[in-house]
């Protein structure tokens, strides 16, 4: 079970195994789901308007996006940026399940809320993701910038990127698009694990110990609830990926336009005027595809881990009676 469960009958889960479930749980999915968050960062960043997107635009669809970047940059391409993005992830996952955990039984002990309500989720949900966003928003805003870069590549290595990006920018360049970021992320990870608590008691009676982790009701639950968050909170992620790449010129070659912007409201205002309302959610398709696919598993992997780390402490806990016994 996701967030502190005074009614499990095993041991309290530590931040030490939340933050390890959560850690696994992302390194898995962000391997899984790589190529579809380049399709989404690709979407986003391109400018021209919709309305005119066959004749201006250099992507237009999923498939012909697929094929354009297979064609142009090899299979590669899709797993572009993915040492920072796995970096990002591993961290990230570890940031917010251990942080959630901490505050559901904060709440529960500290409150007369139950630990296990949806809106209690919500809030902690939201609060933990905020905490991982500003400890993992550098690995987040270096994952955007190679997935962005064509070919000849700008940045060789991570190393190598964020020695320029230093240099040429200033370190406050990592932290690009981190206002709407924060604005999005609290409701985004809060819906997330509101609809996720929900679906789970819609679906089925909370599982029993030793039978909580890795099912196929975790993947549903949590598809469910990453396509209706991040439908919800979509325009701010996008705001974000145009902020992290204002003033790299070198994303100009491969998406034709690119904007530098003062701010999160002049980044709305600019990308309302020149493409319109509907340019708000650009790349919403595959954005879709990819939230469904993230949030089912890396529920499912944590949940997963979890299991299995429980399944561990029980066995050793066996061994250990086992062999007092035999001693006595």
């Amino acid at each position: 079970m996701v967030g502190y469960d005074p009614g499990s009958q095993g041991a309290a889960l530590s931040p030490e195994e939340a933050a390890l479930a959560g850690s696994a749980a992302g390194m898995v999915t962000r391997a899984l789901i790589s190529p579809l968050d380049i399709l989404k960062i690709r979407f986003q960043l391109q400018i021209e308007c919709l309305s005119s997107q066959r004749s201006e635009g250099k992507y237009w669809g999923l498939f012909q996006a697929c094929r354009c970047i297979r064609s142009e940059e090899g299979l590669s391409a899709f797993w572009k940026g993915h040492i920072p993005a796995q970096l990002l992830s591993i961290c990230y996952g570890a940031v917010q399940f251990a942080s959630f955990e901490f505050l559901t039984e904060v709440v529960h002990k500290s409150t007369a809320y139950d630990s296990q309500k949806s809106g209690v989720h919500f809030v902690c949900g939201g609060l933990a993701a905020c905490s991982a966003t500003v400890v993992c928003q550098p690995l987040d805003t270096l994952r955007t910038r190679f997935a962005a870069q064509g070919e000849p590549k700008v940045y060789r290595n991570l190393r190598q990127a964020v020695t320029t990006m230093w240099r040429s920018e200033g370190v406050l360049t990592f932290y690009r698009g981190l206002s709407p970021t924060l604005m999005a992320v609290f409701p985004y990870a809060g819906l997330q694990f509101f609809f996720y608590n929900v679906f789970k008691q819609l679906l089925a009676p909370p599982p029993t110990a030793g039978n909580s982790g890795g099912t196929l009701r975790s993947l549903v639950c949590g598809s469910g609830a990453g396509m209706i968050s991040k439908t919800i909170t979509y325009p701010f992620d996008l705001f974000k990926k145009r902020l992290q790449v204002g003033g790299f010129e070198a994303a100009r070659v491969h998406f034709g336009q690119v904007r530098s912007y003062r701010g999160l409201m002049d980044c709305m205002i600019q990308i309302a005027k020149e493409e319109g309302v509907r340019g708000f959610f650009k790349g919403l398709s595959p954005s879709l595809l990819k939230a469904a696919l993230s949030t089912g598993f890396t529920f499912f992997w944590y949940e997963f881990f979890l299991n299995v780390m429980q399944n561990v402490k029980e066995q050793q806990r066996t061994r250990d009676l086992t062999k007092d016994v035999e001693e006595r």
